[in-house]
Formats: C-alpha cells, sequence, structure tokens
C-alpha cells in the first residue's frame, strides 16, 4: 500500500460475554510485547448502520485508497455483507476477530453496536476503548453511536445537545445502558453521536406498521417522532472521523437527525406514496385524546460542527423518491 495510510474497519456484532472475554484474552496474549498503532479504523458493528459505513468509506475520497477490514464474531452474515460492500473490492476484506493481530491498534474506533445482546453495555465499549483504540492523543478519534430516545417522550417540546435527560429516561434500563456508555466515551475525549429514529424502506416503524402489525398502532396519530436514514447516520459518522482534528468535537454529544420532524400519522401518510406500501391502509391509532407528546430534535450546531447535512432531507422526501 505504500505510503498510503491503511484504514481497517473492525466491524464486530457480537455478544458481550464472548466479546469481552475475547479483547481480554488478546491483551493478555499480547502482554509481552508493545500495540502496533496504524492509521486504521475499527467499526464495531455490522448491521444495517456498520455495513452502510463499509461502503461509504470505500467510496469516499478520503478513504477510498485505504484498506477496509471488517471483522464479525461469525461468518453467519458474511455472504449478505459481501453481498451490500462487493465480492471483488481488492481493499476491502472480511475476517473473524481471531484474525485480527493481537498487537493492533486503531487510530480511530466507531463503535455502532446496538445494546441488545449486552450484559454490560458500557463494559463492551470501555473495552473497546482500552483494547482496541491508540488514543486521543494518536491524532484520532473514538465515535458512539448512541440514541435520542434517551431524552424520554417528551411533551412536544425542543431538545438539543445540550438538554438535561428527565429522570423518565434515566431510569429506563435501556437508556441508562446508553447514558453510562456515553460516559465512557466523553469520559475518553470520544464523541457521541444520538442517532434519531432509524430507518430504510423495509425497516423501520411504518415497515411494521403497514405490513406487519395488526393494523392498530399504540399511541396517537399527532406524537413528534424524528428520524434518519441508515445511509445519513452512516454518513454523519464519516463527518465525526472528519472532524478529528476539531477541539470542538473531542468529547462532546451530538445530536442527529434529518431536521424534519414529523407525526406517527405523518410516517404512514409518507409511506403510503411509496410504490412498495401504496397499496397498504392507514392503520388506526390508539389514545387519540391524550395529549400530544414528543420532542422536536434541534440539530443546528452538530450540523455545523461536523459539517454535515443529510442526502434525505424528511422521510416525505425519501418515500416520494420511491413513488415509482
Amino acid at each position: 500500500m505504500g505510503t498510503a495510510a491503511v484504514v481497517v474497519l473492525f466491524v464486530v456484532y457480537y455478544l458481550q460475554s464472548v466479546a469481552v472475554s475475547a479483547f481480554a484474552v488478546s491483551n493478555t496474549i499480547s502482554s509481552s510485547s508493545s500495540p502496533t498503532t496504524t492509521n486504521d479504523i475499527a467499526i464495531v458493528g455490522c448491521g444495517v448502520l456498520g455495513t452502510s459505513l463499509c461502503k461509504q468509506l470505500l467510496s469516499s475520497p478520503d478513504f477510498n485508497s485505504k484498506t477496509v477490514t471488517a471483522i464479525t464474531k461469525s461468518r453467519n452474515n458474511h455472504e449478505s455483507i459481501l453481498d451490500n460492500v462487493g465480492r471483488t473490492v481488492p481493499n476491502f476484506n472480511l475476517v473473524l476477530p481471531e484474525e485480527l493481530s493481537k498487537e493492533k491498534r486503531f487510530t480511530n474506533v466507531v463503535f455502532c453496536a446496538p445494546p441488545s445482546g449486552f450484559d454490560d453495555y458500557p463494559g463492551a465499549v470501555a473495552d473497546a476503548i482500552e483494547n482496541l483504540w491508540a488514543g486521543s492523543d494518536c491524532g484520532g478519534t473514538f465515535v458512539f453511536t448512541s440514541s435520542g430516545g434517551i431524552y424520554g417522550p417528551g411533551n412536544g417540546g425542543v431538545v438539543n445537545e445540550l438538554t438535561p435527560l428527565s429522570e423518565t429516561a434515566l431510569s429506563s434500563p435501556r437508556s441508562l445502558k446508553l447514558v453510562n456508555a456515553e460516559k465512557v466515551a466523553t469520559s475518553s475525549n470520544g464523541i457521541v453521536l444520538r442517532l434519531a429514529g432509524l430507518y430504510t424502506l423495509d425497516r423501520g416503524a411504518h415497515n411494521y406498521w403497514l405490513e406487519k402489525g395488526d393494523g392498530t398502532v399504540k399511541g396517537p396519530s399527532k406524537d413528534i417522532i424524528n428520524l434518519l436514514h441508515y445511509d445519513d447516520a452512516a454518513g454523519a459518522c464519516v463527518a465525526a472521523l472528519k472532524a478529528t482534528t476539531t477541539e470542538e468535537a473531542k468529547g462532546k454529544v451530538f445530536l442527529v437527525s434529518d431536521g424534519n420532524p414529523t407525526t406517527r400519522g405523518g410516517i404512514c401518510v409518507s409511506a403510503l406514496k411509496s410504490k412498495r406500501y401504496g397499496e397498504r391502509s392507514m392503520p388506526t391509532f390508539e389514545g387519540e385524546d391524550d395529549p400530544a407528546a414528543g420532542k422536536v430534535y434541534d440539530g443546528t450546531w452538530s450540523n455545523r460542527v461536523l459539517n454535515w447535512e443529510p442526502r434525505y432531507e424528511s422521510f416525505d422526501q425519501f418515500m416520494m423518491e420511491h413513488s415509482e
């Protein structure tokens, strides 16, 4: 690869018990030798978001000359990953954790594995920082993808990166996992991206409500919901990696959405405009007499500091683009 820095995408979708023990073992094995730091990127998590991130890095002018290595806990999803990323891409490798060099440390790490499957989610993030990342002094960054859901249900108001979390949010076991994982990341000068509700054409609340559900939606149609396409979420991760040299970004929390909040009813109306859902029927919403809930995400500061904007400006725009 000459003088070009190698970027390695370390994609791991694993159970906490396997992940922590695997990294602990590798750390023990390599204790007799010094870790080797390379200008690489490790991506922890190879679901829809991680796969999209692989593709974007390989096609990005900033990263497409570098090697991308995706590492998963098993080969179960390798076929689908290769179908999406490409089977003949010369600078893309797909291997298992044990096939990774024990002494290697990565200049940049993106942790986008979800809390499900982890007994100790904050511990998994801490393990990645300790055993994968070379640290903030090496010129790179650690990016952790969290969720805007930790703000709690809301009452129709506006939230931003500095909005205090509600007691309701802090009492939720799932939210607490995210909050504590965020603290682990920011305490090491990592970047946290709180993502809005993620979707693709066939993934998201709209798909369940219109195709897989029983025709009834739990909650009023007027409740506010913020959305973000998976590809735009991956794009925000790429932007965060590019913001490595921005002191304003280190150790900070960012709020990422398409900037056009909608409602439960609005989601269904927009989805029905697409060819995929055009013949479906509008569901029935429960609790229509309840007060409106939800919150409006204001990610103005995040967009500016990350120098990022969404490809899909709204869920409605996306569905309109898929109307034929």
